[in-house]
């Protein structure tokens, strides 16, 4: 049955890898663009802060250079955090300019009423639901006992207009300016996550079919890398959730965001399976101190119902649902022969047998798999 697959199976490095370089390919260009368009958003927003900054009333026209710094801090990736960043970064300035005043009353600056300043205003950076506008407060306040002179009420006036004007025009542009959806990214990083799992479990089957110790040991040191993998996975998930709040856009681009974190929870379980399934059989080959082992004559029937549930993973990204299904019925007899090989086989006395353990993160994957596609 081994042999069998692997007549099926001799492809499995070479369309993973065009898959995957494809996929590789895709996510980078979906996390490039947005860069590029958020940078190419910022200039337009600062260009037309400071356009309209000299208009602004009374001495607020004299100090027109914060509003392009105004417009810098509210570009955000999405337009809910560019709104909740420019608001939360007026709140601190307000605070920090409150401050300053409170402190004139001490006289002129001097080393006492700066590192008075500054340890307030850390102090006060640790208030609740300011986020972002948390640093600013001990920034504003140093700069209007500093540079405000012997005029703070002018300069805290025109800072704090100037800022304002560059928050309002950074948000409007980005409201306004196609504002970004990073679904495609989303969408992109979970076919590479689960075309990644596909892959260590063909490598792992391929490993239990060479001579022992086997050439090939990079399968045994990726259990960290999927971690982090499932990691950046979910925050793109949770990043493409947060761009769709508040954008226009969303309408003309539905897209259904819970069933992305449906998808990312599966693949987190998946992920999890994979990593014990790795551990296992890095302890069998190489631990010396692991009393499991694989009992000869099972090697090739766990190799094929590994390699099997692998092609499921990348069916889900390659094939249509009638090919799916029956990728799922061929991972499920290669399942049951190998069941009906443990059960039937001979066991080690006093010498626990590994494929067991890997035997139940195989259903267990299958049953999130069929869960999966049922939903």
């Amino acid at each position: 049955m081994a042999s069998d697959e692997n007549t099926d199976g001799a492809s499995h490095p070479s369309r993973f890898d065009k898959a995957l370089r494809a996929v590789r390919a895709s996510v980078s260009a979906a996390l490039l663009w947005p860069r590029l368009q958020l940078a190419i958003k910022a200039a337009l927003a600062a260009g037309i802060a400071f356009a309209i900054a000299p208009f602004m009333p009374g001495s607020a026209a004299d100090y027109p250079y914060y509003a392009p710094l105004g417009a810098l801090v509210a570009m955000y990736e999405n337009v809910s955090g560019s709104m909740r960043q420019g608001v939360q970064t007026l709140v601190g300035l307000a605070i920090g300019i409150g401050l300053a005043f409170m402190l004139f009353s001490l006289g002129q600056p001097s080393p006492f009423t700066v590192a008075l300043v500054m340890g307030l205003g850390v102090v006060l950076a640790g208030l609740p639901k300011i986020g972002s506008g948390s640093d600013w407060i001990p920034t504003a306040a140093l700069l209007v006992l500093l540079v405000g002179g012997h005029n703070p009420d002018s300069f805290s006036f025109g800072y704090l207009v100037q800022m304002g004007v560059g928050v309002t025009v950074g948000i409007v542009v980005n409201l306004l300016v196609f504002p970004p959806l990073h679904f495609k990214a989303a969408a992109l990083s979970l076919a590479e996550l689960r075309l990644a799992l596909a892959r260590q479990l063909w490598d792992m089957a391929t490993a239990l079919e060479e001579n022992w110790p086997p050439e090939h040991e990079d399968w045994a040191r990726r259990s960290d890398a999927l971690a982090a993998h499932t990691r950046s996975v979910r925050a793109a998930v949770q990043k493409a959730d947060a761009s769709r709040r508040a954008n226009p856009r969303r309408r003309l681009h539905p897209r259904d965001v819970d069933a992305d974190y449906r998808d990312l929870r599966d693949l987190e379980r998946l992920t999890f399976h994979i990593q014990d399934v790795t551990q296992v059989l890095s302890d069998v080959i190489w631990a010396s101190d692991h009393p499991f082992v694989i009992p000869s004559g099972q090697e090739a029937p766990l190799a094929a119902a590994m390699a099997r549930v692998g092609d499921v993973l990348r069916s889900t990204e390659e094939e249509d649902s009638e090919r799916q299904a029956e990728r799922i019925a061929e991972a499920d007899a290669a399942v049951d022969t190998l069941t009906q090989q443990v059960s039937n086989g001979d066991h080690t006395p006093g010498a626990p047998n590994a494929v067991e353990s890997v035997l139940l993160s195989l259903h267990r994957m299958l049953r999130v798999v069929k869960s999966s596609a049922r939903d």
